[in-house]
C-alpha cells in the first residue's frame, strides 16, 4: 500500500520554488518479524526472505537552477505502525498521516546512505502540513470488491486528492520552505495490490489555465493512471484510467459510468532530453487530447523494492514540472465541438517502461 503526496513550496530565504513529496509505504505486513526486513539486505537476500516494513519516503525533485533531487527513507517494522480505520489515522516513529494533515521527519546519515539496501540519499526533511483534498477520483468497478476478489488488477488506484491544497512548512537540510494553499498544486492518491504496474504511467495536473477565459481553473484537475487488467490470471490489454474535472463537471474515461464504453490510445516517446506523452480518449459524450512532457534533468529515479524482494532493472522516472495541453471536445451527433484548450504546468509525471525502451500502445 502506498499513500502518496506531492506539493510545491517556496524557500523563505531565497524565494526559490521546489516540489516535494511524502509517501507512506507498507509492504508484506503479514510477514512481520518485529523489525524492518529489507529484502535487498545481503543477509535476507541470500536466504530468500521477502521484505516486510513500513517505509516513509520523503524528498524533493531537482530544482530549476540545477539543484539535485533527493529521496530519504526511514524504515520501521509493520507492527510499529499504529492505525485506526474510521477516520484513517496512521502513526509510526515521528510520522503521522491523517486525511487532513501529515507531519513527520526523516533523517539519513552519510553512512546509512551508503548501504544499498536503504535505497536512500543522505539528508534530512521535516514537514508539518494541513491537507484539503478538494477533488477526488473514484475508480468504481475497477477498485470494487468484485475486482479485488478476482485479483483483476496487479495494482489498484484511488485518486483521493487529485486536486489538493497543502498549507504549512517543510524544512530540507535546515532550509525552511513555506507551502501556501493556492500555489501548492497538491496531489494525493493511494495504490495497493500485489505488485507495481508494468508499465507504470501516471500523469496528473491541477495547474490548469483555460485559453477560452484566460483564467487559472482553481477547482479543476486532470489525473491519468495506467492499469494492467487480468481475466482468470490471463493478462489483458493495458488500459488508462483518466478523469478530467473541468469547471465543476467530472469526466471519466475507461472506468466508472463509462466502463467499458469508449476508446483510448496513447504513446510514449523518449528523446535525449524529455519524456513525451500523447493520449487520446473518448466516451459517449466527450473526447480529450492530452500532450504532456517532462525534462529528464528535472526527474528523479524513485527507488522501491517489489514484494518479492527484487528491484526492476528499468528505472522509475518521476518529476513535478511537467507541461502540456489538454484539448476538450463535446461530441454532438457524431461531430466534435471544441470546448476549451487547457495549458498545463507543474504536472506530476511518473513513468517506468515495461522493458528497456519506452513503448507505444493502443487500447480500446
Amino acid at each position: 500500500m502506498r499513500w502518496w503526496h506531492s506539493f510545491s513550496g517556496v524557500s523563505a530565504e531565497s524565494g526559490e520554488t521546489r516540489t516535494f513529496f511524502v509517501e507512506f509505504f507498507l509492504i508484506n505486513p503479514g510477514l512481520d518479524r518485529g523489525k524492518a526486513i529489507l529484502g535487498l539486505h545481503p543477509y535476507y537476500r541470500r536466504r530468500g526472505i521477502k521484505p516486510s516494513y513500513v517505509m516513509i519516503k520523503a524528498g524533493v525533485y531537482p530544482g530549476d537552477d540545477g539543484q539535485p533531487g533527493r529521496q530519504l527513507h526511514a524504515f520501521y517494522s509493520a507492527s510499529a505502525l499504529n492505525a485506526t480505520k474510521c477516520p484513517l489515522i496512521m502513526q509510526v516513529g515521528d510520522c503521522t498521516y491523517r486525511e487532513d494533515r501529515i507531519t513527520g521527519r526523516v533523517e539519513v546519515t552519510e553512512q546509512e546512505a551508503r548501504r544499498r539496501c536503504m535505497m536512500s540519499d543522505a539528508g534530512s526533511m521535516e514537514w508539518d502540513l494541513e491537507v484539503y483534498k478538494a477533488v477526488s477520483c473514484h475508480t468504481g468497478f475497477l477498485a470494487g470488491r468484485l475486482s479485488r476478489f478476482l485479483n483483476a488488477l496487479d495494482s489498484y488506484w484511488h485518486g483521493e486528492g487529485i486536486r489538493s491544497f497543502f498549507r504549512g512548512t517543510v524544512t530540507l537540510d535546515g532550509e525552511q520552505y513555506v507551502v501556501n494553499a493556492d500555489t501548492s498544486y497538491g496531489y494525493a492518491d493511494k495504490h495497493w495490490g500485489r505488485s507495481f504496474n508494468k508499465p507504470w504511467l501516471q500523469f496528473a495536473c491541477c495547474s490548469l489555465t483555460s485559453r477560452r477565459t484566460g483564467r487559472e481553473l482553481r477547482h479543476s484537475a486532470l489525473a491519468v493512471n495506467g492499469c494492467c487488467p487480468r481475466f482468470l490470471f490471463i493478462p489483458l490489454r493495458r488500459r488508462l484510467m483518466i478523469q478530467l474535472s473541468y469547471t465543476g463537471e467530472s469526466i471519466d474515461f475507461g472506468f466508472g459510468r463509462n466502463f467499458p464504453f469508449g476508446k483510448c490510445r496513447w504513446e510514449t516517446k523518449e528523446t535525449g532530453k524529455r519524456f513525451i506523452w500523447h493520449i487520446m480518449a473518448r466516451n459517449r459524450q466527450y473526447m480529450i487530447k492530452i500532450s504532456g512532457s517532462c525534462t529528464k534533468e528535472k526527474m528523479l529515479k524513485l527507488k522501491y523494492e517489489n514484494p518479492d524482494g527484487g528491484r526492476s532493472r528499468t528505472p522509475l522516472q518521476s518529476g513535478g514540472s511537467g507541461i502540456g495541453t489538454v484539448e476538450i471536445y463535446r461530441i454532438v451527433k457524431g461531430e466534435r465541438e471544441l470546448l476549451d484548450t487547457l495549458d498545463m504546468t507543474n504536472a506530476l509525471c511518473i513513468y517506468r517502461a515495461q522493458g528497456k525502451k519506452p513503448h507505444a500502445d493502443r487500447m480500446s
